[in-house]
């Protein structure tokens, strides 16, 4: 054989010699990292089911990344307070599930620490979860005591993995199907994640700590910091957290109990505002929010409330992509997955679809119309004199202003959105700041004058005031 470096002949038997020391070479190697790390995983697994493993069948699991922390949870509490966690080492990349660490020759994965990782249970709590590990225990029965073996590997969002893999390995088969059973139920029983308030972060930038959910705090908007029209909020509350009250009574009837409520008008108007009212007053609900790229996780979201209900999904500005297919003559990817994703849901689940929208004619008619996807829409249109006044009285309640300012502000700014107020009562408070006094009537009404001048259009515009008719 020739060698390439300088075109002579090797012989066979020098070649057949260097193969031999590579094969000692990477023996050696592999001692050396099991006197490192510990012993062989396989040994380790033989030793504790007391058998083979590899003659074992594998019950395995694929579990949503967003779901991870429950899982992981739910396999801490079945496996028992008793069990032994047990990491895994491997010399190369770690392959997907269980048989293949077992099974691929080169591998040779040998025990060392756990992987762990801390997984958010809340806005401002974590756990140890583990991200790649073992959790050995035995399980009783009434033939005694049965050897069990759970595997946990999270797959990073960073790296494009969607799923995580437990599975169970067990000497006796119908203890392995037991214990995942109860694995399964405890997930929803103990879910770290109901009765909270998250949103999915699809970035790809969250790292496995997230597990592409993020949780976020629960607002505190009562119904006196909400101004609408008498009566609104009273029908958006009902309709919203009033119907599950009278859940038994609408599934002994064979009435849906999923509904749809939508909240339309102009930008500015007060639909978010509403819409944290609602998350502030159901402190029992599972809240998902859904946003930007986060509408991409309709059905995650709706799989997640099936399962944590009651619960609401709260779709932000829904027309970027519900919109009517006539106006672009193709299929809208997005609206089929909300479409699909509301049908799919049973209609005995306690699950609220909350959209909001400014554009309620660029809807498709089929969301907007059916009943059993909205079965409720309410117009959050531009406040009316009262309802001006309420809003500068509301967001300058801690200002020092006379009736007679309030009521001039009020008079003379028709059109006008509550942000609009919102921004106004702040720019009299900085005016105030700025000459070192006191906020009051000469600050609002100078805050007044300057948003409503000429040259403040488009700050009028950005905070939603409707354009001119043409």
């Amino acid at each position: 054989m020739p060698d390439p470096t300088s075109g002579r002949t090797v012989p066979q038997q020098d070649l057949e010699g260097f193969l031999s020391a590579f094969r000692l070479l990477q023996e050696a190697a592999s001692q050396h990292q099991q006197a490192d790390d510990g012993q062989l995983l396989i040994d380790c697994l033989d030793e504790h089911l007391g058998t083979r493993v590899a003659d074992l069948p594998v019950l395995t699991e694929r579990v949503p990344n967003h779901r991870f922390v429950d899982w992981d949870v739910a396999t801490a509490l079945v496996a028992g307070p008793d069990h032994r966690e047990v990491g895994v080492r491997t010399a190369r990349g770690m392959p997907g599930n269980l048989r293949e660490l077992l099974t691929t020759p080169y591998l040779k994965p040998t025990t060392g620490q756990v992987d762990y990782v801390h997984l958010a249970t809340g806005v401002d709590s974590h756990r140890p979860g583990v991200a790649r590990g073992l959790r050995l225990f035995t399980r009783t029965t009434e033939a005694g005591q049965v050897p069990v073996a759970i595997f946990q590997k999270q797959s990073d969002p960073r790296h494009g993995g969607d799923d995580t893999i437990v599975e169970v390995v067990s000497t006796d088969a119908d203890v392995a199907r037991d214990t995942l059973d109860e694995i399964r139920a405890a997930v929803d029983a103990h879910s770290v994640l109901r009765g909270q308030v998250v949103t999915f972060d699809n970035s790809g930038y969250g790292g496995p700590e997230s597990a592409g959910l993020k949780f976020l705090p629960r607002p505190e908007v009562a119904a006196t910091d909400v101004v609408l029209p008498a009566g609104v909020l009273t029908i958006v509350t009902d309709h919203v957290l009033g119907i599950a009250d009278h859940a038994e009574i609408l599934r002994a009837h064979h009435q849906h109990l999923k509904r749809g409520l939508l909240l339309y008008g102009p930008p500015g108007t007060g639909k978010t505002h509403t819409v944290r009212h609602l998350v502030a007053a159901s402190p029992e609900h599972t809240v998902i929010l859904l946003a930007g790229n986060a509408l991409q996780a309709v059905h995650q979201a709706t799989q997640m409330a099936r399962s944590l209900q009651p619960a609401i999904i709260v779709l932000e500005d829904c027309d970027l992509i519900a919109e009517d297919r006539s106006f672009h003559g193709g299929v809208n990817p997005m609206l089929y997955s909300v479409l699909d994703a509301m049908d799919g849901l049973d209609g005995d689940a306690d699950v609220a679809f909350l959209l909001t929208t400014n554009r309620v004619a660029d809807l498709e008619r089929a969301l907007a119309q059916r009943p059993g996807r909205v079965d409720l829409a309410v117009e959050i249109d531009l406040p009316d004199r009262a309802g001006r006044e309420q809003l500068v009285r509301l967001y300058g309640r801690d200002l020092a202003l006379s009736d007679e300012v309030v009521t001039e502000v009020a008079g003379g700014t028709d059109g006008m959105t509550a942000s609009f107020f919102k921004e106004l009562v702040r720019r009299a408070v900085l005016a105030a700041a700025a000459a070192g006094e006191e906020p009051g009537d000469a600050h609002l009404r100078r805050a007044r004058d300057g948003l409503l001048a000429d040259g403040a259009r488009l700050t009028r515009a950005l905070l939603g005031e409707p354009a001119p008719l043409t």
